[in-house]
């Protein structure tokens, strides 16, 4: 990882240890969402010698909400920072809008299915079928744009006398 040349640089890297926590969060959300779809038990998945637990619903669904936890926690967390920082002109680029914008329906798709599992709470079970749909869709649009912003190396952040588009160094 190349060193920051300025604090504006160094106010939104992410660390090499965070970042590889966060990858594997990431893996960690995409395996435990799938597999509150009965796919891994269905297919066999599961039946590979430690994967059983990806058949196990509700070790799925707690694995789930522990790495929501922990994703909304690391927003939170460099959405402070990008604040605290705006004295060095960090400037959103629309990469960053659009990946925020997919984050943010992720969160308020995943927050109201979490509110329909209360007890005393009633939603029709189209409204239901359409929160899980587009959770999903959202989900595999943000695999995608973030497979292509890693290929055309696009960043959330315009870091002032730099361009967008990140260069070899």
């Amino acid at each position: 990882m190349p060193q920051p040349e300025t604090s504006a640089q160094a106010a939104v890297m992410m660390a090499p240890p965070v970042k590889a926590f966060y990858l594997a969060l990431l893996a960690f959300m995409g395996l435990s969402g799938f597999g509150q779809m009965p796919i891994f038990k269905r297919y066999y998945i599961a039946d590979l010698p430690g994967l059983g637990w990806l058949a196990q619903f509700y070790a799925t669904h707690y694995i789930h909400y522990m790495g929501a936890i922990l994703m909304l926690g690391i927003a939170a967390y460099y959405v402070v920072l990008f604040l605290a920082d705006r004295r060095y002109g960090l400037t959103i680029t629309p990469y960053g809008w659009l990946q925020g914008s997919v984050m943010a329906g992720i969160v308020v798709t995943g927050v109201l299915r979490v509110i329909k599992n209360y007890a005393g709470v009633t939603m029709s079970s189209g409204l239901i079928i359409f929160l899980d749909i587009l959770h999903l869709v959202l989900v595999m649009a943000m695999m995608a744009i973030g497979v292509a912003g890693l290929c055309w190396r696009r960043r959330w952040l315009k870091i002032p006398n730099q361009p967008e588009q990140g260069g070899r160094s």
